[in-house]
């Protein structure tokens, strides 16, 4: 979002301002109650290391990794320190923690993005696209409208993005979680290939394909707008 829209910079540094402050926002509650969701289900369950880790907390440097936050501001993707559960000895069964421990980041980033769009889906401010163009954006409505909808996007493509079940994503143990012990223990042994099958999904398809096609393919992408799409219509009551 504010690579897309450097060129604000010295012609309209007050809706760049705008701009980073909703990021920031985005980030706060995109990453950091992300995490304290992790922590906070894990806890309920009666998994006491999240607390004595001090993770049980809205405090964004106990969850905020310092490289990830910066390459969310400039490269599009992060990511936070993990929250660490042990689900063995808990109320339930291991495989349904995980999954219920897993899911609650996911869904929080979506609950959040739908409450920080209700005022827009009220019509008390404007939708404005931080994707977009936002030439022409003046006056305080329109910033209040800007901000929330950035900050909603933002959510909206975290909750989505870490539902994708390839792992380190909250997706993987979702799908662990769910799928028949016999399938799900095949499935985990992706887990040794890790950061790799991400990485080279976000960044290794896309340079190859525009390298070889002059266009690039971003899988990704191609998973998460058909189901971040409607989720935005939803928060936001736009069509």
């Amino acid at each position: 979002m504010l690579r897309i829209h450097s060129d604000l910079i010295g012609q309209d540094n007050a809706l760049f301002l705008v701009l980073v402050l909703s990021t920031l926002l985005g980030l706060f509650v995109g990453l950091a109650f992300h995490e304290l969701c992790h922590a906070a289900a894990a806890t309920l369950l009666g998994d006491d290391l999240p607390r004595c880790q001090g993770r049980l907390t809205l405090n964004p440097l106990a969850h905020l990794d310092p490289i990830g936050t910066l390459m969310m501001l400039f490269v599009g993707f992060g990511f936070a320190k993990p929250v660490q559960h042990n689900p063995h000895g808990l109320k339930i069964a291991p495989k349904t923690a995980t999954l219920l421990v897993a899911a609650a980041g996911p869904l929080s980033n979506l609950v959040s993005a739908l409450l920080l769009a209700l005022p827009i889906k009220l019509g008390w401010v404007p939708y404005i696209n931080p994707f977009g163009s936002v030439a022409g954006v003046h006056g305080t409505n329109e910033y209040i409208g800007l901000f929330l909808t950035g900050g909603a996007y933002i959510n909206v493509i975290l909750g989505v993005f870490n539902l994708i079940p390839i792992p380190p994503l909250d997706g993987f143990n979702v799908a662990l979680g769910v799928l028949p012990d016999s399938m799900s223990r095949e499935f985990a042994k992706l887990n040794r290939y890790g950061f790799g099958i991400l990485v080279v999904l976000l960044f290794g398809v896309p340079y190859v394909t525009q390298a070889l096609t002059g266009t690039s393919y971003s899988p990704v992408q191609e998973i998460m707008v058909p189901v971040a799409t409607p989720i935005l219509r939803f928060v936001t009551g736009i069509r």
